[in-house]
């Protein structure tokens, strides 16, 4: 499959007003398909098709699971609109939009009408959407151990099966920027075994976090395009 991706390309741009890039976006749909059809490290290839009435599909051992887009990468325009509104215009860094670098997927389907990992995360206060989190309860699941997201990371064991361990998830996904080290993750805001809140306290606060997720975005869609050029 030729591949070719632009990490500038601003998925909303295509994207009608009211509509959701991650369900609409063509062109966003197009690179995960691209840059995820490859070698799982469980052997197999995670052939991504697409299907009417579906995002993507991946067959495998006769289960079909049903990827689709999520948005990694949060302002919290609305969870921390209180401490933003604090923050003089100017001094708030300019939105780097939607690009690939800012996504992922994980499963779509619904499993017994309970919430998707997408869901989940977005809507529980110790994670509020924030993928560093989401990523140190991924690591946790490899693990064994607890976290806030761990009944619903379990609920989909098996797609997690695919990458075999926490090493082969961050290979596959092109994580690798957002740890510092082999797998200890590199958390936005400073970290307190989910005690704290995860929402930024004042401005400053709310100020680092943007800068230290701006800058994963960065440094994401560097190596996406470094991947691509590799492949020729």
């Amino acid at each position: 499959m030729g591949l070719a991706i632009d990490t500038t390309f601003d998925f909303l741009t295509e994207t009608p007003p009211g509509k959701d890039a991650d369900a609409v976006s063509p062109t966003l749909k197009r690179y995960h398909r691209h840059l995820w059809t490859k070698p799982l490290p469980s052997g197999p290839v995670f052939d991504l098709q697409e299907r009417p009435g579906a995002y993507l599909t991946y067959e495998t051992e006769g289960r079909t699971i049903y990827p689709a887009s999520d948005a990694i990468t949060t302002n919290l325009y609305g969870k921390a609109a209180r401490i933003i509104d604090q923050i003089p215009p100017a001094e708030i860094p300019p939105d780097l939009g939607y690009t690939i670098g800012s996504s992922i997927i994980f499963p779509g389907e619904r499993i017994g009408r309970q919430m998707t990992i997408n869901g989940a995360r977005g809507f529980h206060p110790q994670i509020a959407d924030r993928f560093d989190l989401t990523l140190e309860c991924i690591r946790r699941h490899y693990e064994g151990e607890e976290s806030p997201l761990a009944v619903v990371l379990g609920r989909y064991g098996y797609f997690f099966d695919l990458f075999v361990d926490f090493g082969g998830y961050v290979e596959f996904f092109l994580l690798h920027d957002l740890l510092r080290g082999p797998d200890k993750v590199k958390f936005f805001m400073e970290f307190d075994e989910f005690q704290r809140s995860s929402i930024p306290q004042d401005t400053a606060e709310y100020l680092s976090y943007r800068a230290a997720s701006d800058d994963f975005i960065r440094a994401r869609n560097r190596r996406m395009g470094d991947f691509v050029s590799q492949l020729g």
